[in-house]
């Protein structure tokens, strides 16, 4: 349970593209995808969308601490035709990391499957025998003084893929309160993951569509 929540107010709600069978938005670290069980944690995304689009739904989420690109459906059309490209894998996701440490090869394919941590949930760990197959290419964008930029693509959408990953690696992204030594979060003020591009089929026309939020860090 979280227990102090202060999700960021501007902007608001930051939308990137509307369409009459979704809306495309650029989520702020520190909200919440949808709203937590406890009262405290019932801002959010979902909710910030539906005070001005009543019929929105959410597709898919992204990490409270991650921010980024995201799709939410505003008809059920939307949301079963983008939502079966998810289950399917024909979206294309592109992040933006930065973690610790100096990577020494340029690229990479990282193949480990995961599971929950259930004693330590909502964290997830490697299982070679009970986990779900998992995959991440990564791709070198810049190296700096104990830190790697890279940009992440990710082939399948477990929970705390990136970041479990990435940790495997060892190489944790910076600022994760969840899977970072402290030597990774000093200095940081947020976990240095954004979801910079979103790929998917629009509904109805078939057109491959492409939106982009600016990484922030």
């Amino acid at each position: 349970m979280l227990q102090t929540y202060a999700p960021p107010v501007e902007p608001y709600l930051s939308v990137l593209a509307e369409d009459d069978d979704y809306i495309v938005l650029n989520k702020p670290s520190g909200l919440l995808s949808v709203p937590g069980k406890y009262d405290h944690l019932k801002d959010c995304l979902e909710a910030r969308v539906q005070e001005k689009y009543p019929s929105a739904t959410t597709i898919h989420r992204l990490d409270m601490d991650t921010s980024g690109v995201i799709v939410m459906a505003l008809t059920p059309h939307g949301h079963r035709h983008i939502g079966q490209q998810f289950e399917k894998r024909r979206t294309q996701k592109v992040y933006q990391a930065r973690v610790f440490g100096v990577m020494a090869q340029d690229e990479g394919v990282i193949d480990l499957p995961l599971r929950c941590d259930w004693p330590n949930r909502p964290k997830q760990m490697v299982d070679h025998e009970l986990g779900r197959k998992a995959i991440t290419r990564w791709q070198v964008i810049g190296r700096e003084e104990a830190v790697t930029r890279v940009a992440l693509f990710p082939e399948t959408g477990r929970s705390h893929q990136l970041r479990v990953h990435m940790l495997e690696l060892g190489h944790p992204i910076l600022g994760d309160n969840f899977y970072a030594p402290e030597k990774a979060k000093v200095g940081v003020e947020r976990l240095q993951l954004h979801a910079e591009r979103l790929s998917f089929m629009h509904p109805r026309c078939k057109k491959v569509m492409n939106y982009e939020a600016s990484c922030p860090f």
